[in-house]
Parts: C-alpha cells; structure tokens; sequence
C-alpha cells in the first residue's frame, strides 16, 4: 500500500494525515496545537509540525506530502532564508487603514477588481506588507522574499535553504493582492505599491499537480493549498458544488471555469487546487448566531434545534439580521444585529430560535446569491463546519437556498485534500485520485422563498442598495 500524507496548517492547530493513496482511508493521524494570537513566530509552526508528524508516526513510509494552510499571511525572510519578524495572520487587522490606502492609490477598488479580481482588505497579504513598509521601514528593507505559511513549511519540508527553492500554489497565490487567478501571474507593479518600491522575491507558482521538491527522506512534496481550496479538494467539490462553512464565521466557495472581477470587493476571485476557479464570499457572522441565541432562550443546542423545526417557515413574520459582531458581506462594519417585525403573537421561543436559524441561513443566501451573479452555477451546496451539527440547520438548509444539501461526515478536510493533492503529484494522472468520502447525507425541502423575501424587507442595506 502507498501512503501519503496530507497537512493542515490552520490558525489554531497542525493536523496531519496518513492515507492510502489509492482510497483516501486514513491510515493514522495527529494533531498538535499553536499559540494563540494574530501575529506568531513561524517556528512555532514548524515546531507544532513535527509534533503532529511524529504522533502521526513520522513520514518515512510516505511517499508523497502536501500541505494546506491558512491564507494571507505574510512571512517575510531575509537574505538567508531567516524570518525577518513574526509572520501577520489572516486575523490582524492593523492593515486596515493600509488596504483603505490602496485601494484609493490604485485609483478605486473596480481597478482592483479589473486587475487582479480582488480588492485589499486588512486580511490581504499586500495590505499587510504595505503596513510594514510605513511602520517598519527597516524589516521591510530586509525583506529578500515574502512567502504564505503554507510555502514556507512546504519550503522547511524540503530541507533547502535557497530562497530561489520557494514555491506555491495558485490558490494560496491569489489571496496575496499581488497574483490574477484569471491570468495565472503575478503582478509586480502592485507588490512594489503595497512595499512602496521595493521588489522582494515571491515563490514559483507551481502547476496543481507540480513537484516542489523532495523531503530529506525522498518523500515527493506537493504543491499545497491555501485552506479553502484545500477543503474544496478533500470533499471533492466539483462544478457547480458550492462549500457552505458555518464555523466562526460563514464561508461560501464555488468552485467553476468563471474568475470573478466584483467591485464591491465582497466575492474575492481566488483560484481552487485544480486548475479552476474558486469565487469566495467570507462572513463575520456564522455559528456563534445560535449559540448567543440559545444562550439568550437559556437552551441548549438540542433544544434550539427542536424549538426552531417546531415553528413555521418564516417564523410568523419574525425576521432575525445577524449582524451581531458587524458585517463584511455586506461592508457593514458598524452594524448590529436586530430582530424585525416582531408582534404579541409572534415572540415565542420557538420563532425566535426559527428566525435564528432562517437568518443566518438567508445571510449565506446572500452570499450564494452574489456568487451566481459572476456567473458561476450553484447548483448543490455542501455544508461543513460547526453549524453543520444542528439538525435544523441541516434541514432548513435547503428550504431556504432552495438547492440540494450535502453534509460529509465531519474530518479533516483541509488535510485530507492535501493528502488527495499529493496522491495526484504522485501519480502524475490527468485529475485527483477518485477517493470516496465517508458517509455523506442528503437534504431536500421544498424551497420557501418568502424567508429570503422577509430578510430582504428587513435588512434593506444589503440588498438593492
């Protein structure tokens, strides 16, 4: 049996697992935690991935490794390959006045879109680097090349310290600000304005299926992912598949052939691990709705969900906007969440808890609904992440998207689809092994258009501005 391995860089931990390379079966794995906070030194990656690679039992009988990560960090190493300062995660937002700078000096955010098919945000890699070139003018003059997490520990994997050895991906790639997913390259002069003229080197972009070297023990390094795309490969997300994470936050990707150009900056025009494109919306609000709310009705989740399946669709009228911590889908950064067309019939704990549910649901709506207008087809919708547990959600789902819904089995999808990426190095094949996911269940409703409509008459900033 060939093995191989797949690795999960995420904010909070490293997961690593082993799997047959013909199937997908896990063969064994671990896990090992990072510190907390939104600026960390990258060897504490590193060294969380060692742990996690010797519980897992090490990589020796492993012919071929990937890793998927976390997106946008900014890892900038010096002349000799050694990190200039601790790497800036997705999660800091002291870049925000700095992503405001360039998207006013590119002349807007629809050149932005035009260019590279994404507009700066403070998560962004470029808005990150254009903060430290002003406020630490001299780590950004010792910057020799500027790298993702998920380049720097596939470059560490490899045992080379040769910046030129570098390499990535095009999905990790195209959340940077400086990379076109459409075009497939790198734009220079928009690296040199986010580090005010300075030029470091960036990592190759490799093929999906390309080679980034070899381990010291001869074990085949993949390309890699950024997180997202990573996930999309694991659950085997094809055309008109759109993943629906409801962790912290809500996240729509879709994978299609259709590299969006959004203005608005709200659909972000990443590419996925397979030569396409993987339009993606991101939310500030997703499962911790339900948990204010079932803290609000002093319920556990089992009971918000029974509450919730035993009212009506729509919630008699009662209409919840969860804006609870702001909003970035819409670009609501002072907004709050409110509870709409309430009346002495219809405030019971049952609605409540419905319209909690309806309404972070038509939230993702939202996004699914911005995705379609790039031209990109929804037609199933694969449902993952912590809100994936509620059997309401699970059932209200489709009601209210109106499409077919899929929820896999919970796993480590991010790692599993590095596993499925580095099978394919390995084999060299024209697509991805065809591994089978675990059980997978299938929820259809009939649509209820009226919630969307509810939500649309209660949130009018998001919709027909």
């Amino acid at each position: 049996m060939t093995l191989v391995a797949g690795i999960d860089s995420s904010t909070q931990s490293c997961k690593v697992v082993v799997c047959d390379a013909e199937t997908g079966r896990v063969v064994r794995s671990a896990s090992a935690p990072h510190p907390d906070g939104t600026e960390i030194d990258p060897r504490h990656w590193w060294s969380a991935l060692q742990d996690a690679v010797s519980g897992a039992g090490g990589l020796d009988d492993v012919a071929a490794v990937s890793v998927g990560a976390q997106q946008h960090g900014m890892v900038c190493l010096d002349d000799d390959g050694e990190v200039v300062r601790n790497a800036l995660l997705w999660n800091d937002t002291r870049s925000a006045d700095a992503a405001v700078e360039l998207v006013d000096e590119l002349g807007g955010s629809d050149r932005w879109a035009d260019r590279i098919g994404v507009v700066p945000v403070a998560a962004i890699t470029a808005a990150k680097l254009r903060w430290l070139a002003d406020h630490e003018p001299a780590h950004a003059d010792a910057t020799a090349a500027v790298c993702l997490p998920h380049d720097w520990l596939t470059w560490r994997l490899s045992g080379s310290t040769d910046l030129t050895n570098l390499c990535t991906d095009r999905s990790d790639a195209s959340g940077t600000g400086y990379f076109s997913a459409a075009t497939g390259r790198y734009d220079a002069e928009l690296l040199e304005l986010a580090l005010r003229g300075r030029r470091p080197a960036l990592p190759r972009v490799l093929d999906p299926r390309g080679s980034a070297g070899q381990t010291p023990a001869g074990a085949v390094l993949g390309p890699g992912a950024g997180d997202n795309a990573a996930a999309a490969l694991g659950l085997g997300a094809g055309e008109g598949d759109c993943v629906m994470s409801l962790g912290t936050s809500g996240v729509v990707s879709a994978v299609g052939a259709v590299a969006p150009r959004d203005a608005e900056g709200i659909v972000a025009g990443f590419a996925d691990a397979t030569g396409r494109q993987l339009p993606l919306v991101c939310t500030l609000n997703g499962a911790p709705v339900l948990a204010a709310v079932a803290r609000m009705l002093n319920v556990d989740f089992a009971e918000l969900d029974r509450l919730a399946l035993s009212a009506p669709a729509g919630a008699e009228g009662l209409t919840l906007v969860p804006y609870f911590d702001g909003e970035r889908s819409p670009n609501l950064p002072d907004a709050a969440g409110a509870l709409h067309g309430v009346t002495t019939r219809n405030l019971t704990a049952a609605n409540v808890a419905r319209a909690a549910v309806e309404g972070l649901l038509s939230s993702m709506a939202y996004c699914t609904g911005k995705i379609a207008e790039h031209g990109v087809e929804v037609r199933d919708v694969i449902l993952t992440g912590g809100g994936a547990r509620s059997e309401a959600v699970r059932r209200i789902t489709p009601a209210v998207l109106g499409t077919t819904v899929r929820v896999p089995t919970p796993a480590e999808y991010v790692a599993l689809g590095a596993a499925r990426q580095a099978a394919w190095v390995l084999s060299q094949q024209d697509s991805p092994p065809d591994w089978t996911l675990e059980a997978t269940e299938t929820y259809r409703a009939d649509p209820t258009p009226q919630v969307l409509e509810q939500y649309r008459a209660a949130a009018p900033l998001t919709f027909g501005q």
